[in-house]
């Protein structure tokens, strides 16, 4: 920003000393627009950007110190040079500068003084603007450094979430539509934003441990015996450990649904056989939007249900299997649910 790019406004109710000061800046390549009546430069500074204000103190309707504070009630920082006559005490000069003056000059003007006092403000208002420039570039910088980050995670953790699915015979699908559930159940519980989408992003984790299932087992078309199917629950364990020391708040939610989305709202369920609200608040999410969506998706070993036959399931389960909160909230969103499982149909 160069010294004639600037601009400047003086106010004094003497035509003389406008002149005055006009031909001064003209000397300096400075630009400066006068007014006669302090309530209209009042009114073009609050409305325009300027970037020193020279302001006699006495004058009609509105005096200096009137008028620094009327300026400074506006929480601009232009800097402001004040006018008095030779004779003005100092308690003048101690109000103006609790109001907001940052320097003086008396009359009659001294025009090396005032070319010093004048470039000294706009040097350092200029610096400030440059300062403050550069501090927005380099948070506007930060903030697409983040942003930028935050979709190379998400896509990671896309990537990553793929991982269980080719072992499993769980598809793309059932896993947008998991995540999606969740998502809209965590809303509506009440979660903040932020936890939402660390549920949408970490709810394809929920069966990982799958990877350290053998394929016999995991991929059989038939219902598990009981030995397989003690074998199959220690999936919920090796999906945890695989997660569990991650730093990102995705993974270690991740981790936790892993965990608990087989654990069951009266105690029934794996793991740790957990009981009511004793289990995550993310597993209680999962849990129901896993289940769902594994009843109405066809498997090796079953037929798929329909939507209602699953909702109905939902409904028999709420206390026992299915935190009751959550089947309400469920059911009470019926709508949004279908347009999900609408919206993610199976490849044929």
């Amino acid at each position: 920003m160069k010294f004639s790019d600037m601009k400047i406004v003086s106010i004094d109710d003497n035509e003389n000393n406008l002149y005055l000061i006009e031909a001064i800046c003209s000397e300096m390549n400075l630009s400066v627009i006068s007014f006669s009546e302090s309530l209209d430069a009042l009114m073009y500074i609050l409305q325009n950007q300027v970037d020193l204000i020279i302001t006699d103190y006495m004058m009609p309707n509105l005096n200096g110190l009137d008028f620094i504070k009327e300026y400074r009630n506006s929480n601009k920082v232009v800097p402001i040079i004040m006018i008095t006559a030779a004779g003005d005490d100092e308690r003048i000069h101690k109000e103006a500068f609790e109001l907001g003056a940052n320097d003086f000059l008396s009359k009659p003007i001294n025009s090396v003084l005032f070319q010093a006092r004048v470039l000294n403000l706009l040097t350092n208002h200029r610096n400030r603007i440059l300062l403050e420039n550069k501090a927005k570039f380099l948070e506007d910088e930060v903030q697409k450094a983040t942003e930028r980050l935050i979709i190379r995670e998400h896509e990671t953790l896309q990537i990553l979430g793929k991982t269980a699915e080719y072992k499993d015979p769980e598809t793309a699908s059932h896993v947008a539509r998991v995540s999606n559930y969740s998502k809209l159940l965590a809303k509506e519980y009440g979660l903040s934003e932020e936890e939402q989408e660390i549920v949408f992003y970490a709810a394809p984790f929920h069966d990982l441990g799958k990877v350290g299932i053998e394929d016999k087992i995991l991929l059989k078309p038939a219902k598990l015996d009981e030995d397989e199917f003690e074998i199959m629950k220690t999936h919920a364990q090796i999906g945890y450990e695989i997660l569990k020391d991650s730093q990102s708040e995705y993974l270690k939610a991740g981790a936790i649904i892993a965990l608990s989305h087989h654990e069951k709202y009266n105690g029934k369920g794996y793991p740790k056989g957990l009981k009511g609200e004793d289990i995550h608040i993310y597993g209680r999410i999962v849990a129901i939007a896993d289940v769902f969506d594994a009843l109405t998706s066809i498997r090796p070993y079953k037929r798929a249900w329909s939507f209602n036959e699953a909702v109905e399931f939902l409904k028999e389960e709420k206390g026992r299997h299915f935190d009751p909160k959550m089947v309400d909230i469920f059911i009470n969103n019926l709508d949004k649910i279908e347009n999900i499982y609408n919206s993610f149909k199976e490849d044929v």
